[in-house]
Order: structure tokens, then sequence, then C-alpha cells
């Protein structure tokens, strides 16, 4: 009966369900899609009856999985208050963070310090990564909250923003742009740009290769400076010696995609209170107010 209730089991079922497929939930908890889709045949084998309706690409819950998923998010938040609780010092509250690299760092870097120092008894955990491995990271517990990138429109989260993608070349050194195949300055595998980078030539029938590969914004930022290759960038991170390029230079529209606030089941009143306050950090930085910090939300201070 224990077996039922395997953690790892449960956090693939939940991640389906959210996710809406086995591709996208694999993305979510960093495994294959043939492993999720095994873990989720284990844990129905250990219930003894169907939790999905398979069809295609898309998956649906049976009345069987929909009574379980309420009791999942119970488990998996009980499991996350008890490893918090076990975990650190009493009377001091622990929220973990993840935040991709490329996202503001230096104005966030400096409203997650003001909220620290208001509050004296909070350990602050921030932890910088790829969106897909913060994602994972949120559906295994291993954070509170995240800042992720991702499609849009997909399900889930506390608060979403638009994003919008460019391609980038330099402006001192540009790319030629009849060269193939096309050189790409990317992060590394699973960054959703890079995916978007990609996806796009091929769909327009040109062919591409990645001439510098790099975990930092920084060094992409620097690679596209200097000439070494084309990528694709938000609005924040293009620089003044960046050359925007689109249709008339022979580069397809990029998909959209969206900045969302993810957390894990179970928030705590000090995940709750820093999520309120990114919540206004970004609506304020993509309505342009974001000269100032916002002050904490009622009820966040020490």
């Amino acid at each position: 009966m224990l077996k039922m209730f395997d953690l790892d089991l449960l956090r693939s079922f939940v991640s389906v369900v959210d996710a809406g497929g086995f591709t996208r939930a694999g993305e979510r908890v960093h495994r294959t899609q043939s492993t999720v889709s095994q873990q989720i045949k284990r844990l129905e084998d250990s219930v003894g009856l169907p939790l999905l309706n398979r069809d295609g690409k898309s998956v649906s819950l049976t009345e069987e999985g929909e009574r379980l998923l309420s009791y999942a998010r119970r488990i998996l938040a009980l499991a996350a208050e008890a490893r918090a609780a076990i975990g650190q010092p009493s009377g001091h509250a622990v929220v973990r963070l993840g935040v991709p690299e490329d996202f503001a760092a230096y104005r966030l870097t400096e409203l997650l310090s003001d909220f620290a120092r208001s509050r004296p008894s909070l350990r602050l955990d921030v932890r910088c990564d790829l969106s897909v491995r913060l994602a994972g990271d949120i559906d295994r517990q291993d954070l509170d909250l995240a800042l992720v990138k991702r499609q849009a429109g997909e399900p889930g989260g506390l608060a979403t923003w638009p994003e919008k993608l460019n391609w980038v070349t330099s402006a001192r050194h540009p790319v030629d742009l009849n060269v193939y195949p096309v050189p790409l300055a990317v992060f590394p595998q699973g960054c959703l740009y890079r995916n978007r980078a990609i996806h796009a030539l091929e769909s327009s029938g040109r062919s591409w290769r990645v001439a510098y590969n790099s975990p930092n914004l920084s060094g992409i930022q620097a690679a596209v400076s200097a000439g070494l290759g084309i990528s694709i960038l938000p609005d924040m991170a293009i620089l003044p010696d960046h050359k925007l390029l689109g249709g008339s230079d022979g580069f397809p529209a990029i998909e959209s995609t969206e900045l969302a606030l993810i957390a894990a089941c179970g928030m705590s009143a000090a995940t709750r209170c820093l999520a309120g306050t990114l919540i206004e950090f970004c609506t304020a930085r993509q309505a342009g107010g974001a000269s100032s910090l916002p002050a904490l939300p009622h009820g966040c201070a020490a």
C-alpha cells in the first residue's frame, strides 16, 4: 500500500496533469518522456486502476485519477512541510527561490537583498539555472518559488508576463546573412531560447550550427557583439551594440514566450510574501515602471 504513495511517482503524476502531457511533464521534472510514462504506469499498477486517458499526445484524467489528484497534491505539500520543519533551525523560515540567469540580475538582486534584510529570521536561498531545471526543482519540491521562461499560455503559475524575443546580430561586425549554415550563439541544451531559434530556422528551411555555447547571458551577449553568431534575446537583454534582425533579413518570427512565477505545493507565509513582492516587481518592469523598487506587501516586514 505504501508503494502506491511513492513521492516520485506522485510528482510525475501531478506534473503530467499540470503540463497536459508526458513530453512537457518530462521537461518539468527533468526526465525523459519515456521515464515519466513508465512512472505513471508503475503508479497505475500499484493502484490497480487507470489514472489517465491517453489520446495521442494529449491526456485527461479518469474518474479515479481525478480523485487521486487532490490527495497527491496534499501528500506532496505535507512532505515538503515536514522536510522544511525538520531541516531548518527552530524559529527560522527558509525560502528557496530559483531565477533564470538572464532576468534583471542587478535589480532583482537588490530587491531580494531588501526583502531578506526586512526579515531577520528569514534564510533566503537563491539558485540561478535554466528554466527547465528550475521547473523540475519546483516539481520535486527542491525549490519553493521560481521565475521561469516558458511557452506562452502554459497552465499553472501564480502570475505570468508576456515576453518578446528578437533575432540579434552585431551592429559593428554583423554576421553574413548569406552564409550557410547560420552560426548561432546559444545557451546549453534545454534552454527555451535555443529551442526557439533552432525550430524557427529549421521551419524556414535554413541550416544552422552552434558557433558559441555559453551558460551565461553575458557570454551570449559578448559573442553576438563580437560577431561570432546570431542569437535570440528578450528586449531587456539587448545591448546598444546589437542589431535587430527580422523578416526582411530572412529570419522568421519567433513563437511567443512568457515569464511565469511558479510555486511548489504548500507555500509558507514567507514564501507567499516573497511571491507578492516578485509579482509587484515583474508587473512594474513590464509597465516600464521599474526605476524604483516596489515596497514590500503589507504584513511582510519583519
